[in-house]
C-alpha cells in the first residue's frame, strides 16, 4: 500500500499558498471601497448559485422541503450568518421537514 501523505501536503501546500500569499500581501493595505463592496456580496451570490440549480432540479414531491430550505437560507443570510451557517440551516431545514412527513 503506497502513502497518500506527499500527496496531501502537495496538495495542502498547493491550495494554502494562493491563500496565504494575498493575505500576506494585502493584510495592512485599506481595500477600495468598491472592492470592498464587492467583497460583501461573494457570499450571496454562492449562496444563490448553490440553491438556484437544486431548486430547478427539485422534484415536485420535494416542494415543501424546497420552500423551507430556501426560506430558512434566506433568513439566516438576512441576519448576516454567512455562507456556511445558511447552507447548514436549509440543509437541517430539509433534513428536518422530510424526516418528519
Amino acid at each position: 500500500m503506497t502513502s497518500h501523505l506527499p500527496l496531501i501536503l502537495a496538495m495542502l501546500l498547493v491550495t494554502f499558498g494562493p491563500r496565504l500569499l494575498p493575505w500576506l500581501l494585502l493584510a495592512k493595505r485599506p481595500l477600495p471601497p468598491l472592492l470592498r463592496r464587492f467583497l460583501l456580496y461573494i457570499p450571496y451570490t454562492a449562496l444563490g448559485a448553490l440553491i438556484v440549480k437544486g431548486v430547478l432540479e427539485a422534484p415536485a414531491a420535494m416542494t415543501a422541503a424546497t420552500l423551507a430550505g430556501i426560506a430558512a437560507a434566506a433568513a439566516c443570510s438576512w441576519y448576516r450568518g454567512g455562507l456556511v451557517s445558511s447552507v447548514s440551516a436549509a440543509i437541517i431545514a430539509v433534513f428536518l421537514l422530510l424526516s418528519y412527513q
